[in-house]
This record gives C-alpha cells, sequence and structure tokens, in this order.
C-alpha cells in the first residue's frame, strides 16, 4: 500500500533538503520543470499561471515520484497541482489502496484529490479496455476540476517498450514513434514528463524522499503482452549492451518528428479533398506519395467516429484499395459497424450513396 513519507527523527525540512540533492529526484523535478515550462508556453495551451495541473497516480514509483516533483515544482511555476488515481477494480484491495493514496495526497498538499473508480469493459481486450476507460476518466475529472492538463508518469522504460511492441505487431512509423509527450484529448493536454528519465531513477527518488511504492502484481503478469516483454528487456540489455533502452527511446523520437511533419501533410491535404458532407473525393489522392495517401484515409475514418485504437493497417489498406485498386469491389469494413464504399469518384458511408458503375 502506499505510504507518505517515512517518519524520522530529523526535521523535515532537513530531510527535503538532504533528498533534493539526490541525483536521481533533481532528475525528476528537471524533467517535470521542462515540461510545464513547455506546456505554459505552447501557442495553443489553455494553462496559465494560477491555473491547476493533476498528476495522474496510481502510487507506483514512476507516477509516486512524478508526483512528489510536480507539486514541488508548481509551485515554482505559480501552479495549482491536484492528484488523481483511477480505481480499475482489477486487483483484491484496490479501493482500500486508492483511498489511502487519496489521502497522503491531501496530506501533502495536493489540492484537487479525486479517487475515481472506472468499469473495464469494452473490445480490444483487458489491456486496451483498462487503457481507454483510465484516459477517460482522466480527461473527465479535468475538464471537471478546471485542470489544463494531467501529467502521466511513463519513464524511457515505457517508451522502450511501446517501441518494441509496436516492432513486435508490424506497427508503422506511427506506432514505432511510441507515445507522445503532449497530446491533446477533448481539450485536455495528457504530458507525459518522464520520458526521459530512467525508471531506475524514480525508484531511487521515491528511496531519497522516504516514500514507498506500491508495486502493481500485473507488471509480472504473463497474461499481458508488457508485462512478458518486461522481464524480457533486461536479456536484451545483456545480448545488445546497455544502450538498448536509450536509442530505442531515440528511436521513437526521431520517428515521432517524421510522422508529425507527414501528418500536417496529410492534414493539408484532407483540408482540400473532404467535401462538406463528409465524403473524401479520391482525384486529389491519385498521385500521392503512400505515407500521406494512407496518413489522410486513416485521418478521414476517425473523423468518421472509428474508434483510433482499433483502427488497423488493414482498414487503412482496405480504404487504400478503393482508392488505388479499384475494379468494383464492394465495401471496405471498418472498426464500429461502418462501411465505406466508392461512388462518383468519392469515398462515402454505405447508407450515403450506392456504387460505382
Amino acid at each position: 500500500m502506499t505510504k507518505g513519507p517515512r517518519r524520522t527523527n530529523r526535521p523535515a525540512r532537513v530531510t527535503d533538503a538532504v533528498a533534493a540533492l539526490a541525483p536521481p529526484v533533481a532528475a525528476v523535478r528537471n524533467a517535470v520543470r521542462r515540461c510545464l515550462a513547455c506546456a505554459l508556453s505552447e501557442a495553443d495551451a489553455s494553462l496559465r499561471p494560477g491555473g491547476t495541473v493533476l498528476v495522474a497516480c496510481s502510487g507506483g514509483a514512476d507516477s509516486l515520484a512524478l508526483a512528489s516533483a510536480a507539486r514541488f515544482e508548481a509551485r515554482k511555476a505559480r501552479l495549482h497541482c491536484g492528484l488523481i488515481t483511477v480505481d480499475h477494480g482489477l486487483q483484491e484491495g484496490s479501493a482500500d489502496r486508492a483511498a489511502s493514496l487519496a489521502r497522503w495526497a491531501k496530506r501533502t498538499g495536493f489540492e484537487p484529490v479525486v479517487s475515481v473508480a472506472v468499469e473495464v469493459t469494452g473490445a480490444g481486450g483487458p489491456e486496451a479496455a483498462a487503457h481507454d476507460a483510465g484516459y477517460e476518466a482522466l480527461v473527465d475529472v479535468a475538464k471537471r476540476h478546471g485542470a489544463a492538463a494531467v501529467l502521466l508518469g511513463h519513464t524511457r522504460d515505457d517508451q522502450a517498450e511501446t517501441v518494441l511492441l509496436a516492432l513486435a505487431r508490424g506497427a508503422g512509423p506511427r506506432g514505432l514513434s511510441g507515445m507522445p509527450e503532449r497530446r491533446v484529448r477533448d481539450g485536455v493536454a495528457l504530458l507525459r514528463p518522464l520520458l526521459d528519465v530512467a525508471r531506475a531513477d524514480t525508484r531511487a527518488a521515491c528511496a531519497a524522499l522516504g516514500l514507498i511504492p506500491w508495486d502493481d502484481p500485473h507488471n509480472g503478469d504473463p497474461t499481458y503482452a508488457r508485462s512478458r516483454l518486461r522481464s524480457a528487456l533486461p536479456m536484451l540489455v545483456a545480448a545488445l549492451g546497455g544502450d538498448v533502452v536509450d536509442n530505442l527511446a531515440r528511436t521513437a523520437r526521431l520517428l515521432a518528428a517524421d510522422a508529425e511533419a507527414l501528418d500536417a501533410l496529410a492534414a493539408s491535404v484532407a483540408a482540400t479533398a473532404v467535401d462538406p458532407d463528409g465524403a473524401l473525393r479520391i482525384e486529389p489522392l491519385d498521385d500521392l506519395p503512400d505515407a500521406i495517401r494512407t496518413r489522410v484515409l486513416h485521418g478521414w475514418a476517425k473523423s468518421l467516429g472509428v474508434n483510433g485504437a482499433a483502427l488497423s493497417h488493414r482498414h487503412v489498406d482496405a480504404l487504400d484499395a478503393l482508392v488505388m485498386r479499384w475494379h468494383g469491389q464492394g465495401p471496405a469494413a471498418l472498426p464500429g459497424g461502418i462501411e465505406i464504399m466508392r461512388s462518383a469518384g468519392k469515398l462515402t458511408k454505405v447508407q450515403d450513396s450506392g456504387h460505382d458503375r
């Protein structure tokens, strides 16, 4: 169970001063400081001095170290810092653990402190369902409390694992670019300050600060693909050297920059190729490079209400076949029961029109 700082005979101010000298504590705080400074300077950001940020905290070492650093740095940035913990209800005692974490957060000055229980249901397996339910809860709580941003505790190790999982699943550049440092969801910025911080540093920071993290048993459960990979990653490091994690994370950053540029080009095409009624005209797509055309199709499918997490390469390829390999075939099926067909030089939903003749 997550606990607050251990009791000692030394004054708290001395403990804090000594802890602040620990390199892992400094590493986490510096990362959070950079993230908040960047968020405050974003031209399109709603985060302003006097505003509120929330820390998503499970009580694990990564999010606990993040919470401590965010509370410290938010004061310096003239921001209010709150904490949210999401109880997915997947383990015995999870409600008690969430309540204990919330009590610690209130004692240590977070405001607001919110503990929210979610129901994990939906397609894609328990990992995907828990992921979707958790993010939906974070955004909902942020909007209710007027928070412009939520800080997430994903580390460099998490990023490396994400890249490896994407590679194993045959993902393209978008998947291999890993988790973004910043993503806006329904008007709330989801920020990941620790993508350049090692997991070992967050655990060491907790130790320096006297914080006792909770170790999620799911992290060692072979039922989950990420857990299996997490146990195998040390063997990869042993075989290829200690720079593997850093190199994988750097690969994600490089690919993310490339993907951002290609996404911008695709967005400019879509702005002229999509009609007011939502139909996608085919002629502007004919001469586009594959990397841009498929992005246009991917984005257009999402604009129709298709869940991005469920939209795979094979769905986009089926749409691309209607554009580039048209021979009178039937509609392409997308997640959510949406079907797309080609009609009069456009891609439209099935209910909108008939086939090309």
